[in-house]
């Protein structure tokens, strides 16, 4: 677990829990406690599980198919998914057993990395830019589940390589309004980010941070 995936998702719980009842679960997928897990920073008073594709520290239910969330339909508040998506060959099937899982109100959290090494856990199959969000709502729509991008962004590097996509969804567009509350209305360390209702990017910018720091470290060298 990288410094900025805990700070991120530990964001998302300040933003998006205050409200929630007493007896809202969680469902973290991919949930192995590798340097950290996510419950670390989840508030107590609410309901962990977490499931992995394999056995192992953090990990209470182990999935005998990757697609398939051993849940009923509409019977969870909240959805985490870290440093996961990458890993999933067929992610936009993940996203909808996701959805099916969440009730009308629930959340998924979703953050997977637009850059970083090659890591095989056991495939690295993808990297996430600022119009991912938004692609998936869509794919979403396709498959008549009215779901909604609540905000996303990239947040910058925290002392190492990674630069997080995060992407926070409501199942239901409809329930938009119970959630106010937005990361990006407090966080500032970002790039490319989108709010739901405002029809443009914030802060965008078309190049990375570990390019910039490329061609700000190759401008030095020509000084």
């Amino acid at each position: 677990m990288h410094p900025s995936a805990m700070q991120n998702c530990k964001m998302f719980f300040d933003t998006y829990t205050e409200n929630l009842p007493r007896t809202s679960s969680i469902i973290e997928i991919g949930s192995q406690d590798i340097n950290g897990s996510l419950k670390d920073v989840a508030p107590a008073h609410l309901s962990y599980l977490g499931v992995d594709f394999a056995k192992g520290k953090g990990v209470d239910i182990v999935l005998d198919d990757p697609y398939k969330l051993p849940f009923d339909d509409s019977s969870v508040d909240i959805v985490l998914s870290s440093s996961c998506f990458e890993h999933s060959e067929m992610f936009w099937v993940l996203f909808l057993e996701i959805l099916r899982v969440l009730k009308p109100t629930g959340l998924f959290y979703l953050n997977a990395p637009s850059n970083g090494m090659f890591h095989r856990f056991p495939v690295d199959c993808w990297r996430f830019y600022p119009d991912s969000g938004n692609a998936l709502v869509r794919w979403a729509k396709r498959n008549s589940i009215d779901a909604a991008l609540l905000e996303s962004y990239t947040s910058a590097q925290r002392n190492d390589m990674w630069n997080d996509f995060v992407a926070v969804f409501v199942k239901s567009e409809a329930h938009v309004a119970n959630h106010p509350n937005r990361i990006l209305h407090k966080f500032t360390n970002f790039q490319n980010g989108i709010i739901h209702g405002h029809p443009n990017f914030l802060k965008v910018s078309t190049i990375p941070e570990d390019q910039k720091k490329f061609l700000s470290m190759n401008q030095s060298r020509k000084q």
